[in-house]
C-alpha cells in the first residue's frame, strides 16, 4: 500500500506545479523557475508539504531523467562547425567565471569552500532552459544557436568532472591525504571508463539494435529508459553519482540518427519528474536564511547577468564573428544551470558546505534564469538598444551579418507514411520533378527513397514544423491510422496546405470530408469498381 502522506504530497506538488505553470505561460516565465516558485509557496511559506523518503526518492529520479534529456540535446553532429569557438568560448568562460566568481564571494565574506562551491555553482548555464528558448524562437540551427549548445557540451562535460571530484572526494571522506588522492584516483578512472563506453557505445553498439527498435515507439521508449538506467547502475556501482550516469548515457543515444524522435518520446514523462525536482527543492530552501543573505545573491546575479554575456561577448568577438551573433550568443549564458543547484545539494549533503548556500544558489537561479529568458527571447530589440546606446563599440566586432539562417523547404510535397501506396507515391511524384519529402517513424522505410526523408512522428507539431508543412505545396497521407489522418487534414486546413488522405475505410469518408480534405484515396473501393469495370467488359472472369 502508498503512504497516504506520500499521495497527499505528491498531489500537491502536481497540482501546484500545473496552475504555476499556467501562471508561469502568462508572462512567459520558465517552467524550471515556476517550480521552484510552486516549491517556495508549498514549503517554507505554508508548510504544506515535507519531505519523506519516498518523495526524494522520485526527486532523486528526476534527477537522472534530467540530466539524460540534457544528454540527449547535445549531438556532436549538430556542432562540428562550431567546435573550435565552442571548446575556446567554453573553457574561457569557465576559468574566467570562476576566477572572478570566487573573488567576488571571497570579498562578499563567504569562506574559501562556500566561495568556492558559489564560483563553481555560477559557471554553468542551463542547457534545458536555453535550448527550449531557442526551440521556441527557431533560432535552434542558426549560427549563435549551434555555438551556444556546443558551448554548454563544452560546460556540461566540465560539470561531470566537477561532479567526479566531489564523488572522489567523498571516497576519501575522513581518511588522510593518501586516501583522498586514491579516492579521486578511482573516481576519475571509473568516469574515464563510462565516458569511454558511451562514445564506443554510440558508434558501434547502439545503431543496430535501436535502428530495429525505432519501428516501434513503446520499444525505444522503453530502450532508451533502460540504457539510462544502466548507465545509472553503472555509476553507482563505480561509487559515481547518478548523474554523471544518467548524463553519459543521453550523450551517447544523442549520437543516433533518430536522437530527435527519441527525445520528443521521452519527454513527457521526463517532464513530469522534472517538475517534482524542482519543486522539492524549492521546499527544501530555507527562506529565512536566503533572506539573510539577499544582498549577496543579488551582487551575484548581477555578476552572472553582466559578466557572463562580457566575457563571451569579448572572446566570440576577438575570434572574428559578427557583432549580432557574438551579441546573441552571449545573452543565452546569461543564467546559471540546472547543474548549479545539483552541485549545490550535493555540497550540501556531503557536508562541504551548510544549507544557505543551497538557498542563495536558488535565489541566484531564480532572478537569472526569469531575466535572461527575456533577453532570450526579446535578443533582437536588446541588441538594437545596445548598439543605439554604443555599448558593444568597445568590442570592436564586425558589423556584417555572418549568420546565414539555414535554407528553409518550400514549395514542396509531404508524403506520409512509407507504406507500399506511399512509397510509389513519393517515387513516382520525385520522377516527375516535384520536390518530395517522404516522412515516417521508421528509418528502415525511408531507405533508397529518391527524395528527401525525414524520421519523425506527424502527430508531435515540431516533427511538422521541421517538415515545413506551413510552406508546403501539398501533403499525402498514405497512412492507415485513422486519428493521425484526421489530425494531418485539421492541420492542413489550418496552414491552407491542399491535402489527399488514405481513406482505408468508406467510414472515414464522410468524417475527412467534413474536417475539409481536399482530395480522398479509396483504393479499395476505385480497385473493387475496376475489377466490375473489366467484368463487364469481359477482360476479367469471375472467380
Amino acid at each position: 500500500m502508498l503512504d497516504a502522506d506520500l499521495l497527499a504530497n505528491l498531489g500537491l506538488i502536481v497540482v501546484a506545479g500545473a496552475c504555476f505553470v499556467f501562471l508561469g505561460k502568462l508572462i512567459r516565465m520558465p517552467s524550471i523557475v515556476v517550480y521552484l516558485l510552486a516549491g517556495l509557496v508549498l514549503g517554507p511559506v505554508t508548510g504544506l508539504v515535507t519531505l519523506g523518503d519516498t518523495l526524494e526518492l522520485i526527486a532523486e529520479i528526476g534527477i537522472a531523467l534530467l540530466l539524460f534529456l540534457v544528454g540527449l540535446e547535445l549531438s556532436f553532429e549538430k556542432i562540428k562547425d562550431v567546435g573550435k569557438v565552442a571548446v575556446i568560448a567554453g573553457i574561457g568562460q569557465v576559468v574566467f567565471t570562476a576566477a572572478g566568481g570566487f573573488v567576488v564571494c571571497w570579498l562578499l565574506g563567504f569562506t574559501y569552500m562556500e566561495s568556492a562551491f558559489l564560483a563553481i555553482a555560477l559557471t554553468f548555464s542551463s542547457t534545458v532552459v536555453v535550448v527550449k528558448l531557442l526551440d521556441q524562437k527557431g533560432h535552434l540551427d542558426s549560427l549563435y544557436g549551434r555555438i551556444a549548445v556546443g558551448i554548454f557540451l563544452v560546460q556540461d562535460l566540465v560539470v561531470i568532472v566537477m561532479l567526479t571530484l566531489l564523488a572522489g572526494l567523498g571516497r576519501g571522506e575522513g581518511g588522510g591525504p593518501g586516501e583522498v588522492a586514491w579516492g579521486l584516483v578511482l573516481a576519475f578512472t571509473g568516469m574515464g571508463g563510462l565516458l569511454l563506453l558511451a562514445l564506443v557505445a554510440s558508434r558501434y553498439l547502439l545503431p543496430k539494435p535501436f535502428g530495429w527498435a525505432s519501428r516501434s515507439p513503446e520499444t525505444i521508449f522503453i530502450w532508451s529508459l533502460a540504457w539510462c538506467f544502466l548507465f545509472v547502475l553503472t555509476a553507482e556501482h563505480l561509487e559515481l553519482s547518478l548523474e554523471i550516469g544518467a548524463f553519459l548515457a543521453g550523450i551517447s543515444l544523442a549520437q543516433l540518427p533518430y536522437n530527435e524522435d527519441l527525445r520528443r518520446r521521452v519527454h513527457p514523462l521526463m517532464s513530469f519528474f522534472i517538475a517534482v525536482f524542482f519543486v522539492t527543492l524549492g521546499i527544501q530552501m530555507d527562506f529565512s536564511e536566503a533572506r539573510l543573505h539577499l544582498g549577496a545573491a543579488l551582487i551575484l546575479s548581477l555578476f552572472v547577468l553582466i559578466g557572463n554575456p562580457f566575457i563571451f561577448m569579448l572572446i566570440i568577438a576577438k575570434m572574428g564573428y559578427s557583432e549580432k551573433t557574438s551579441f546573441s550568443t552571449s545573452v543565452t549564458v546569461a543564467q546559471i544551470s540546472e547543474f548549479s543547484f545539483i552541485f549545490a545539494a550535493m555540497g550540501v549533503t556531503s557536508g562541504l558546505i551548510a544549507t544557505h548556500i543551497l538557498s542563495i544558489t536558488a535565489v541566484v537561479g531564480l532572478i537569472t534564469i526569469s531575466a535572461s529568458a527575456y533577453m532570450i527571447l526579446y535578443s533582437d530589440p536588446l541588441y538594437r538598444l545596445c548598439r543605439r546606446l554604443r555599448i558593444l563599440a568597445p568590442f570592436r566586432a564586425g558589423q556584417e551579418d555572418d549568420d546565414r539562417p539555414p535554407p528553409r523547404r518550400s514549395g514542396h510535397v509531404i508524403v506520409v507514411g512509407m507504406n507500399a501506396l506511399g512509397r510509389t507515391i513519393a517515387t513516382r511524384l520525385s520522377a516527375k520533378g516535384h520536390a518530395v519529402l517522404a516522412v515516417d517513424t521508421d528509418p528502415f522505410k525511408l531507405r533508397d527513397l529518391p527524395c528527401d526523408t525525414l524520421l519523425g512522428n506527424v502527430d508531435y507539431a515540431s516533427v511538422l514544423e521541421a517538415a515545413g508543412l506551413e510552406r508546403a505545396r501539398a501533403l499525402i497521407s498514405a497512412l492507415q491510422i485513422e486519428e493521425t489522418n484526421y489530425l494531418l487534414t485539421y492541420r492542413c486546413k489550418e496552414f491552407g496546405v491542399p491535402c489527399a488522405i488514405h481513406a482505408f475505410d468508406l467510414s472515414l469518408v464522410q468524417d475527412l470530408v467534413d474536417l475539409g480534405a481536399d482530395y480522398l484515396m479509396t483504393p479499395k473501393f476505385d480497385g473493387i469498381r475496376r475489377q466490375n469495370q473489366l467484368l463487364r467488359e469481359g477482360r476479367l472472369e469471375p472467380s
